[in-house]
């Protein structure tokens, strides 16, 4: 029940600002100790630094989310949990570039900008659209199912155990001189948090859209760089029929990647990311109703 009302509150209020202009995100929390610790310990040693600071991590955002919990009541899992999911600001995100494409190309790349690490600067309508869509598949699993899947398994402590990890492998999780060693560990285990939901994402997708054949789906969900994303972004590229991944670039670098469906639709517009807004909504209410399935079937089990 708590996480059902939690994703009702965040897909109607998402972030508002006059709230976190005022208050600290916990996402920025976060971020600032994960920051501290990269200035701290990632000063040679090997991947040992990086374990150890992920040790901390995990073991800190576990013992706080557990003292959290033993609050009287469950607004307060309630209200975190609201807090650390992602749908109405994903959809938001990915709205506001659509916005931007129908105005002019700039503001397209400058609200893309906000959401992709790629080089934007370059890029024409079709590259913008297929990034905001591939951003929209990626983080409808680590922002809305992932999450939504550890609170579920675990309460507030795998929660906070999750977002820390996937933090910290967004911040140092790269293999850069600098974090190749000391992000080492923090990618592997946000790899390892994210193999079930990735490819509970991607069903979702599947089921949100019907044309999408699961089969090319696990096919090219290989082709990606990652172990996870691949998933739900083969879904969504199968889903809408159009190819996603290929080609992009990196701190001035073109980076040659294959695309997925290779034979979808190249040529992508703003209509194609409001047609992707509407398969994120469908996927949010088939998440729902799972998370509602999930606790009626407890409640059976505890009552007869």
């Amino acid at each position: 029940m708590v996480l059902v009302l939690a994703m009702l509150l965040d897909a109607a209020l998402g972030e508002p600002k006059w709230l976190w202009s005022r208050l600290t995100h916990p996402a920025v929390i976060m971020g600032n100790t994960v920051g501290w610790l990269d200035h701290r310990f990632n000063t040679g040693g090997g991947r040992r630094n990086g374990v150890l600071a992920l040790a901390v991590l995990v073991i800190g955002a576990g013992l706080l989310g557990w003292v959290i919990a033993q609050l009287p009541g469950q607004i307060t899992d309630l209200l975190i949990c609201a807090v650390l999911l992602a749908q109405r600001s994903l959809v938001d995100h990915v709205q506001a570039v659509a916005d931007g494409l129908r105005k002019s190309l700039a503001d397209g790349r400058g609200a893309v900008a906000m959401i992709v690490s790629r080089d934007t600067a370059q890029m024409n309508e079709s590259d913008v659209a297929r990034s905001a869509i591939e951003s929209a598949a990626e983080n409808l699993s680590d922002g809305v199912i992932a999450p939504a899947f550890w609170f579920l398994m675990g309460g507030l402590p795998a929660l906070l155990i999750y977002k820390v990890t996937n933090t910290a492998d967004s911040m140092i999780g790269y293999r850069t001189p600098r974090h190749e060693n000391f992000g080492w560990a923090a990618a592997r285990f946000d790899d390892l948090l994210n193999w079930i939901p990735a490819r509970l994402t991607a069903i979702i997708i599947r089921l949100a859209c019907p044309g999408a054949r699961f089969g090319l789906v696990r096919r090219d969900a290989h082709l990606h760089r990652s172990p996870n994303a691949g998933w739900p972004e083969a879904a969504m590229a199968y889903g809408l029929g159009i190819a996603l991944s290929g080609p992009r670039r990196y701190d001035g670098v073109t980076r040659d990647y294959p695309f997925v469906n290779a034979a979808g639709k190249r040529d992508l517009t703003a209509d194609d990311i409001a047609a992707t807004i509407r398969v994120l909504w469908i996927s949010w209410g088939m998440a729902l109703m799972l998370v509602v399935a999930s606790g009626l079937l407890s409640f059976i089990r505890v009552f007869f």
